[in-house]
């Protein structure tokens, strides 16, 4: 039968473990990045090197994006182009870091 001080370092050692594995989880979660609204502008999206990974998704999305031709100037509104972007984005199917709904009217952060 373990004595009482090694049945309390099994369990410390359990504890601290699993706050390592709930920190890592959090780590996860931290590559979202902090404000969606800043993501607006002139976007290009890219096959390799993004700067964001996104998720286009019918419903639940982090942003609604409305395409607009001019004056990007507010959180959702994107202008694609082919050069000098703001920002570029590679549409994935899993891992994203953020998901978008593109939108007619109203779009920006839900």
């Amino acid at each position: 039968m373990p004595s009482l001080s090694r049945l309390s370092t099994l369990l410390i050692r359990t504890a601290v473990v699993g706050l390592m594995s709930f920190g890592g989880l959090q780590a996860l979660n931290a590559e979202k990045p902090e404000d969606l609204s800043k993501i607006r502008g002139r976007i290009q999206f890219v096959k390799s090197f993004p700067d964001y990974k996104v998720k286009i998704v019918g419903s639940f999305a982090d942003i609604h994006v409305k395409c607009v031709s001019s004056f990007p100037n507010s959180a959702g509104k994107w202008q694609i182009v082919e050069s000098f972007p703001d920002f570029k984005i590679q549409i994935v199917d899993s891992f994203p870091d953020f998901k978008i709904k593109y939108v007619q009217s109203f779009p920006g952060l839900r």
